[in-house]
């Protein structure tokens, strides 16, 4: 995985005052337009439940005119009701008015046609329902239904699982997830293995062949029909990462691929269509596919480009010809529809993309690949940071507001400038930015800590001493890289946290997306059938480049290709993990 150097889910509805739709992750919101006003409409709104300082209730929407390809639904609260939750509509509130937008699926109706939406409410002193609605601007009749036998206390374990045919905001909460039992197998045979092989992790979809599997592999439809085993009666996560881009990887020659440069059409045709195509099977209509989109290849296109030292020929080609852009845009607009897939575009690390000149222009290039090939950012569910990396999920020792002896932290060597200390506070401060260029406000970030732990006898306890702002950083750092642009198979490296749901504001999960284990690239040239090549970073005696601080790579040696098993690294994963096992 390419890396490089420059030459934040905030609480939901706190931060936002508002909710939006269980599904709202994946549609922007305010991006439906109302249709033609109908003449006439209906709109039956019920109290389901309610408690001393809560309620629930679910509005249906019957139009009786024209009809209308979008819908827009208002009405007004005569006390102090306020919408916090909500599934199959945008909602937002502005003091006692509420507005709930059509998502893209439910916002076509014929003469006759219902839509219906819900949502949970907090009140004090009286829960008054509305009198008077509005569809698309036309004053509807009206009825409520009070709650037939109300609680006096709010459910003890609010439902996850979202409204039939809508999407989950979040899809890791209340949900399993899957586990690969060949990796599981390959760990479980290793000494010590037996302490992590249950856990979920990523399946990556990196060829063609890789679809329909082999005689030695699982292929998609193998895993998928073994998730459906695991399955049950309860909701289960399959995390797939589709990584196969044309010129892929233009900057490390370990991820490169079998797609050459300009073969866009193989890209469309052999291998995403495929995987949609098995993905929209009815069969698996019932579990929750989150797919990790294309990674290192948006970011490569704004560092390692002409105008920055550490520009690659491969990269301009990729750049100049758009094959990246069409490639993510065409299988966001492909998977996106599909009402059980969750796209998590990936976007790099803060040791990539942290510094101020390349978080904007990366979001920006973000938005252009999310629009393009007739996409949009409602194909979007969320973004994926540090996928197979290694940068620490938090710094505690220092801060990026820290100084010593008067010197910023921002000026020690390790950070450089950075605007982030680690994953967490990166993640969350991107998602700040994409949501404020127009990215969902529902947006949900995963960190991939599946080998960020850092612990081990050498983690620090404390942060170092303040002889200067270079001691301070680096004898507290958890991150103990040579360099934060070292990608491959580092030494010292650990197990992170373990994967969990909604583990820290506008966080979906932290997820294993890497299989702990499966090496990053070989330490020397090993010919193969899969177009990976030898990178100079994954070998040990390497004295490194433009984008790691001409460092050493800090490697471990005898690594085998990308992809294959590497016991050494993974015992070392396990000696090194945090939490220690």
């Amino acid at each position: 995985m390419s890396r490089t150097r420059r030459t934040s889910r905030t609480a939901l509805l706190a931060a936002l005052g508002l909710v939006t739709a269980t599904g709202a992750t994946a549609t922007a919101l305010g991006a439906a337009t109302a249709g033609a006003a109908a003449p006439g409409c209906k709109v039956d709104y019920r109290i389901t439940n309610q408690w001393s300082t809560g309620f629930g209730a679910d509005v249906t929407v019957t139009n009786t005119g024209d009809p209308v390809t979008s819908w827009t639904v208002e009405w007004v609260y005569a006390g102090n009701q306020q919408v916090t939750q909500g599934w199959n509509a945008t909602l937002t509130q502005s003091g006692p008015a509420v507005t709930a937008r059509s998502l893209s699926y439910n916002g076509a109706l014929a003469t006759g046609g219902s839509a219906s939406f819900g949502f949970n409410g907090s009140y004090s002193g009286t829960n008054a329902a509305p009198t008077v609605f509005k569809l698309n601007g036309v004053t509807c009749n009206t009825t409520t239904t009070p709650p037939t036998d109300p609680p006096t206390t709010p459910p003890t374990t609010p439902p996850t699982t979202p409204p039939p045919g809508s999407k989950a905001d979040n899809p890791y909460a209340g949900a399993k997830v899957y586990v690969n039992p060949e990796w599981s197998a390959k760990a479980a045979a290793e000494p010590g293995g037996t302490k992590v092989s249950s856990q979920p992790t990523g399946v990556w979809l990196d060829r063609i062949a890789a679809i329909n599997g082999s005689a030695t592999s699982m292929g998609l439809r193998a895993h998928l029909d073994e998730a459906l085993r695991q399955k049950g009666s309860g909701e289960l996560v399959v995390q797939l990462v589709i990584y196969n881009l044309p010129g892929r990887d233009c900057t490390a020659l370990a991820s490169n691929g079998e797609l050459g440069p300009t073969e866009i059409g193989r890209y469309k045709t052999e291998y995403i269509d495929p995987v949609a195509a098995i993905l929209a099977d009815p069969k698996y209509a019932g579990l929750r596919i989150v797919t990790t989109i294309e990674v290192d290849s948006l970011p490569n296109l704004v560092t390692n480009v002409s105008g920055r030292p550490t520009a690659t020929p491969n990269c301009d080609v990729m750049k100049a010809n758009g094959n990246y852009i069409t490639g993510v845009g065409y299988a966001l607009g492909k998977l996106g529809p599909l009402a059980n897939v969750y796209n998590y575009v990936d976007a790099g690390h803060h040791g990539w993309l942290g510094w101020d000149d390349n978080l904007g222009p990366s979001a920006e290039l973000f938005k252009q690949a999310a629009t393009a090939e007739g996409s949009t950012v409602a194909n979007v569910h969320g973004f994926i940071v540090n996928t197979a990396n290694y940068s620490a999920l938090k710094e505690d020792h220092f801060r990026i507001e820290d100084n010593v002896n008067g010197v910023s932290v921002r000026q020690s060597k390790w950070v450089d400038w950075n605007r982030y200390a680690d994953e967490l506070s990166y993640a969350q401060g991107l998602r700040a930015k994409l949501v404020s260029i127009g990215f969902d406000a529902n947006l949900g970030m995963l960190i991939d800590t599946s080998r960020n732990g850092w612990g081990g006898a050498a983690r620090p306890t404390a942060a170092g001493p303040t002889t200067s702002v270079d001691t301070y950083v680096n004898g507290g750092r958890y991150d103990r890289r040579i360099h934060l642009g070292n990608w491959c198979n580092q030494s010292g490296a650990g197990l992170g946290e373990r994967p969990q749901a909604a583990p820290a504001a506008g966080i979906d999960a932290y997820v294993w997306m890497k299989p702990p284990g499966e090496s990053d690239g070989a330490s020397q040239e090993i010919p193969n059938d899969e177009g990976k090549g030898f990178d100079r970073m994954c070998d040990p005696t390497y004295t490194g480049n433009a984008r790691n601080g001409n460092s050493m790579s800090g490697a471990l040696p005898g690594a085998p290709i990308s992809g294959r098993w590497f016991s050494a690294q993974f015992q070392e994963l396990l000696k090194n993990a945090h939490p220690a096992l």
